[in-house]
């Protein structure tokens, strides 16, 4: 497999991981107990949660090298948002399963992990 063709499909599994992220989100989300404070943190994880997926879209079709650090940075900043948020339905309870938020919150430390690499090394081969 050349280069630019293993490229392609990292590129297609990250995407395509990031799309099942946020399916894992909406489906944690739909099963959250029906509370003032689960509600405000489902939505808040709803919109952080399937953010990274549509951004990284977006950072696929990025204007300049500048353009494209940018946006796998909105995806590490939403990833990290969606962290926090899921810290607090855990160690608050505010769950149904706490198995899926389990799943989740791992899901969800990789995924920085990986975009922490991926934006050093964005900003190493734009110097």
């Amino acid at each position: 497999m050349d280069g630019r063709k293993k490229e392609r499909n990292k590129k297609y599994n990250l995407e395509e991981r990031l799309i099942n992220f946020a399916v894992m989100v909406i489906d944690l989300v739909e099963s959250m107990p029906n509370t003032k404070a689960a509600n405000h943190l489902a939505g808040q994880l709803l919109r952080s949660g399937t953010s990274p997926a549509l951004n990284y879209g977006e950072a696929q079709s990025g204007e300049s090298r500048n353009d494209f650090i940018h946006k796998i940075k909105v995806v590490l900043k939403e990833l990290r948002e969606s962290l926090v948020c899921l810290k607090i339905i855990y160690k608050g309870k505010l769950f149904t399963s706490e198995e899926k938020v389990l799943i989740t919150l791992k899901e969800t430390d990789e995924l920085v992990a990986i975009f922490v690499t991926s934006t050093k090394t964005a900003e190493s081969n734009r110097k």
